[in-house]
């Protein structure tokens, strides 16, 4: 794909000689934002004299990197067509350089970059938001007087939308992104920050209130201006866009161009609006620059208690020290000790004795409570008495007794439920709680069973049948249940 293919011209940048190549084409950039395009292979060579590095390069060195640029792409060479001044001009083909469209993106990066060092730029302008939502209000008013004739307008209102947008989402991004970084994170934790802390504070809030005040109305606003509705001024756009003299052959596709306008349209819907798939960019940034409001507070904070905790109390001592020296009596003073410093040599004893959960009543109001203390030495042993061995064959022959009356009564009533070999639940009008149980274990055992077939208790080799649709309801004292109809086959009877 074109669009990422091998970008030949950023290979000055990792070269060998990259120190010299970066400073050549620095020299171009600076002197493109002047608005000399072409220079000469003289005016670089006497640039680069000019810095104690390039003191011995000669003009054959310069005539070698200038080549090497023109091979990668970053510079482009004309051959001046004047009158040869000298006899050397003449022998030799004279060129002109000017640097290349990537070349000056690249070194307007670098330059920008250089600027802000390691750190984060940015800043929080609210003139921004309110810069943008003038612009909107005037596509509004375009869209309501249908005047698309001035396509210049339109594209202008368009560029600056754009513009402040990519502004504001440039700018507030790296601010966020700087004093959430971690050098940022270093210096607030020092004492000098106390200093910027109302500053910094005060930045932050002043541009939540102008965020709120302007952030509503674009968000109404651009609600309004639906893609559907904004169609005919995207067509001016495009228009203007086509009006741009190009000497290219390939010619601008205007259905690309609308669909290119759509989607920038949809775009700066999403960050104020949001989608389907999240919140917007705007509420992100209303909850990330309040969340570092509440960090700066809760850091000076931390730092004022760390100056509260070291700061010295020689003051406080001595306003003491008076206090005690003017009282009259050792009662008095002794009043004003455990006021002042608590109550000395203090002994915590713990309990396993639970008050009363009335908040109110006071202690003279609890019986007291018994807390047995036992030795903390290596040779006490609990003292223990030896018991005797009860024979409970009794309670166990009465258990047992209990236990298979309830079996031969359960099997009494379950031999009542069997009809030819077998037990069908639509043929049961009532039935007792414990038997339902009984038949849903037989149910649940079948259900883990490829066969669906199981041995019970009671001695049954049983075939579980479930016909789910038909349904049956089991009345007991407790309630009807509702469930699918099952029969319970009997292969073997139970001895």
């Amino acid at each position: 794909m074109n669009s990422f293919k091998k970008v030949k011209e950023a290979s000055y940048l990792s070269a060998e000689k990259a120190w010299s190549y970066r400073a050549i084409l620095r020299y171009f950039y600076v002197q493109h934002e002047r608005m000399r395009d072409f220079l000469f292979p003289e005016e670089v060579l006497a640039h680069l004299h000019t810095l104690p590095e390039f003191s011995l390069y000669t003009e054959e060195q310069v005539q070698q990197d200038l080549a090497q640029l023109v091979q990668w792409n970053n510079l482009v060479a004309r051959q001046e067509m004047g009158r040869a001044q000298t006899i050397e001009e003449f022998k030799k083909k004279r060129f002109r350089y000017q640097c290349t469209p990537y070349t000056v993106e690249f070194e307007r990066m670098l330059s920008e970059m250089e600027k802000g060092g390691n750190a984060f730029g940015g800043s929080l302008e609210k003139k921004e938001f309110e810069r943008l939502y003038e612009r909107l209000l005037l596509i509004g008013q375009v869209l309501e007087k249908d005047t698309f004739g001035n396509v210049d307008e339109c594209g202008q209102l368009w560029n600056d939308v754009f513009a402040y947008f990519r502004s504001i989402t440039k700018n507030t991004a790296d601010y966020i992104a700087y004093i959430s970084s971690e050098e940022v994170e270093e210096r607030m934790q020092t004492d000098a920050f106390l200093i910027f802390k109302d500053r910094f504070t005060s930045y932050l809030r002043d541009f939540i209130v102008g965020l709120q005040q302007t952030a509503f109305k674009i968000q109404v606003l651009l609600a309004e201006l639906s893609v559907e509705k904004m169609l005919p001024f995207f067509e001016a756009v495009v228009v203007h866009q086509e009006q741009v003299p190009r000497l290219e052959d390939v010619a601008l596709d205007p259905e690309a161009l609308l669909e290119e306008q759509r989607q920038k349209w949809i775009s700066l819907q999403t960050w104020f609006l949001g989608s389907v798939h999240g919140d917007s960019e705007l509420e992100s940034l209303r909850k990330r620059t309040n969340e570092q409001i509440r960090r700066i507070t809760r850091i000076v904070q931390r730092l004022g208690e760390r100056h509260h905790y070291f700061r010295s109390r020689k003051k406080d001592y001595r306003h003491l020290a008076k206090w005690f020296d003017g009282l009259q009596s050792v009662d008095d003073a002794h009043r004003l000790s455990s006021a002042a410093f608590g109550v000395f040599h203090t002994k915590h004893l713990y309990s396993d004795h639970v008050p009363s959960e009335d908040i109110y009543t006071d202690v003279w109001d609890e019986m007291p409570g018994m807390h047995e203390i036992k030795p903390r030495i290596r040779q006490y042993r609990e003292k223990t008495r030896p018991g005797a061995v009860v024979s409970r064959k009794s309670e166990q022959k009465e258990l047992i007794e209990t236990y298979l009356a309830e079996r031969r009564t359960e099997q009494a009533v379950l031999s009542t439920y069997i009809q030819d070999g077998e037990i069908a639940l639509e043929r049961i009008s009532y039935i007792e709680p414990y038997m339902r149980k009984l038949l849903l274990g037989w149910v649940a055992k079948a259900m883990a069973r490829k066969d669906r077939t199981i041995k019970t208790e009671q001695g049954y080799t049983v075939n579980v049948l479930l016909d789910e649709t038909k349904r049956v309801e089991l009345h007991s004292d407790d309630g009807v249940l509702s469930m699918p109809s099952v029969v319970f086959r009997i292969v073997e009877g139970g001895a």
